[in-house]
């Protein structure tokens, strides 16, 4: 508890506008892919074809489409970000993982692994000055 104490007076004396703006870009892309996969779901489906036989297909169905879109929505008014983050990890460690198991597709790699850096960047930094956390914070 004492490191995220310390990580989030960090990032509120290092806050800049420009991070925010990714923050708010980062969820508003998260979600708008939640709602591309719920208005597509058989593309859904085709891109978790090759981890499937795994089983927990159905499962995944229904944890990615709406996990991106819940997330991106608290991500983007920086509401729980941290945990928001932590709840897109496996759904974009697995998206890396499926390039490798099916079809490469290139594009789909490096996006993925940009989006799985921001994550992993807001995952230490926080969600900011401008955020509703903060907000919260300094209505105690």
């Amino acid at each position: 508890m004492n490191s995220v104490k310390n990580l989030n007076k960090w990032a509120n004396a290092h806050t800049y506008l420009t991070v925010d703006l990714v923050r708010i870009a980062l969820g508003v892309f998260l979600f708008m892919k939640g709602v591309s996969f719920i208005t597509n779901i058989q593309y859904l489906n085709d891109l978790i074809s090759p981890i499937d036989r795994i089983g927990g297909g159905m499962f995944l169905i229904h944890y990615i489409a709406p996990a991106h879109m819940v997330g991106g929505i608290m991500i983007a008014f920086g509401l729980l970000t941290r945990w928001a983050i932590m709840a897109q990890l496996p759904i974009l460690i697995g998206a890396i993982i499926v390039n490798f198991m099916g079809e490469m597709h290139s594009q789909n790699l490096l996006l993925a692994l940009l989006i799985l850096g921001v994550c992993v960047f807001f995952l230490f930094y926080g969600s900011g000055k401008n955020s509703a956390d903060y907000y919260f914070k300094m209505q105690q």
